[in-house]
């Protein structure tokens, strides 16, 4: 009896036509720089249409890391509230699917009832003659039993197809659900790897800005003993003392990004800050990917899990269409019941007990203000909203890939230049150490010297932190291989 669906059919979004993320005037380079002898240094080789693991944080070699991970993908709490959000959405769907079928009643009502007796009555005269005699004394009440059973069906044909259309914007809201868990494990993956990486780094500038400041605070205390003696003016003490001044206000600001990133880790595993975690890495022991994927922009419409949520929420406001349409059309019901009715069970479906009755009913609004046309109207702009907000949605999604491979080119650049830049200051420390092993300069210009060499090394170790960042920024925006979660032993929902 459910012969059509009214309402617009959905449609899949066209792909993206575009076999690059760069104009063709300024490729990608197949090989990144490199910078040999420092952590994240290795080149990298993009390699086209490689797919990526689930578990992708095994590339960078660090056992502590992928622990780390695994913990947090066991005991943070977002993935449960996430799945059960997806369950939520999986059962109002199978909800909704339930008015495909009739719905069957079964009723038993027992009753107990007593009937006044004080109520008037007709009495034939003693001569019988007919003549009415209105009787003024109360008779006795009356009390009897009564037991009805009945088995009642009501069903609504779906002639116009509002159900099917109501089950396909559900379904599709429960397909947008599992893509934003699909999203939330690789958000959590990537926050776990990105703040290890960031331990890592300010761990290392802490240690190098430490030393910065010895050699400046060494410096100043041999400048204010020339200057005791006479061989300085106060102008140069004071100016030292700026420099050391400076140089202290560079560590307080890494020591609480690096406590803060240790209450971050913490709380990512699902624990407090008082919680034992070993969060502490190093870059060195971080091995950059060799081969990055890059998937076309084609294939990002499957594979980013916001683009897939836009794409459903597309496909729910399409199926509304047909649900507002529908239900300006004419609804139909059946209803049926068949009983019994009797003063003892036993006599329910004995001759005379039984009952049924069969009720067809069609409805049609007729007048109601605009309302339905109105709303039909509505879901209609819902669904132009939707389909543009799916097309920013993947813009932004390429946008974000082009970025990270920009980021990964330059990164490698810089951190090649960086390289270069802390050679030179090694190689001028060596010299002025040379040098001052012989006599020719002070203690203070070789601490300048090394003070030169510090701030290098830390410039070396944020374009490190990039690299890896870079690396994993990549893997996130290419989707983080959520449809190969089920090889991690972690099904698909």
């Amino acid at each position: 009896m459910s012969a059509c669906a009214v309402g617009p059919n959905f449609q899949r979004p066209a792909a993206p036509t575009a076999q690059s993320y760069t104009p063709a005037s300024t490729p990608l380079p197949v090989v990144t720089a490199s910078t040999p002898g420092v952590a994240g240094g290795d080149p990298e080789r993009f390699v086209m249409g490689r797919d990526i693991p689930f578990a992708w944080w095994t590339q960078f070699g660090s056992p502590k890391l992928n622990a780390l991970v695994e913990k947090a993908l066991s005991n943070n709490p977002t993935l449960p509230a996430a799945l059960a959000a997806l369950r939520q959405a999986q059962e109002q769907t199978a909800a909704q699917r339930g008015f495909f079928y009739p719905t069957i009643t079964p009723e038993f009502m027992p009753s107990r009832q007593q009937i006044a007796g004080n109520l008037s009555s007709n009495d034939p005269g003693p001569q019988g003659n007919g003549t009415a005699i209105q009787s003024t004394s109360p008779s006795n009440p009356v009390v009897y039993t009564f037991y009805t059973a009945q088995v009642a069906l009501s069903y609504m044909p779906d002639v116009f197809g509002l159900n099917r259309r109501q089950v396909e914007s559900l379904t599709a809201q429960a397909a947008a659900v599992r893509y934003q868990m699909e999203a939330a494990y690789i958000t959590l993956a990537s926050n776990v790897v990105a703040a290890a990486i960031q331990e890592a780094s300010l761990q290392s500038q802490a240690t190098a800005t430490k030393a910065y400041i010895a050699d400046t605070q060494k410096a100043l205390g041999i400048l204010r003993e020339q200057q005791r003696q006479g061989y300085v003016m106060r102008l140069e003490v004071a100016q030292q003392e700026q420099a050391l001044a400076q140089a202290k206000t560079l560590l307080p600001p890494l020591q609480k990004q690096l406590d803060q990133t240790h209450d971050l880790i913490r709380a990512l595993v699902g624990g407090m800050p008082s919680d034992v975690v070993d969060d502490d890495f190093s870059l060195d022991t971080f091995v950059l990917p060799a081969d990055l994927p890059v998937s076309l922009p084609a294939k990002l419409i499957d594979q980013r899990p916001d683009v897939r949520a836009a794409e459903e929420q597309v496909h729910s406001a399409s199926a509304e269409v047909g649900v507002a349409l529908a239900n300006r059309l004419p609804q139909f019901t059946l209803t049926a019941a068949y009983g019994g009715a009797a003063s003892e069970v036993s006599q329910l479906f004995s001759p005379g007990g039984p009952f049924w009755s069969l009720v067809g009913d069609a409805t049609v609004t007729a007048f109601d203000g605009g309302t339905l046309r109105h709303r039909q109207r509505a879901a209609e702009q819902a669904l132009i909203q939707a389909q543009a907000q799916y097309r920013s949605t993947l813009i932004t999604a390429v946008q974000n890939v082009a970025d990270t491979l920009h980021a990964i080119k330059s990164d490698a650049d810089a951190l090649q230049a960086a390289g270069e830049a802390e050679t030179a200051a090694k190689s001028a420390l060596d010299v002025t150490r040379a040098q001052y092993d012989t006599g020719y300069v002070n203690e203070q210009t070789l601490l300048l010297a090394q003070a030169a060499y510090q701030l290098a090394v830390v410039t070396r170790i944020q374009a490190e932190t990039n690299r890896f960042g870079d690396a994993a920024a990549l893997f996130q925006a290419l989707g983080g291989g959520w449809w190969n979660r089920s090889e991690a032993g972690r099904p698909l929902a």
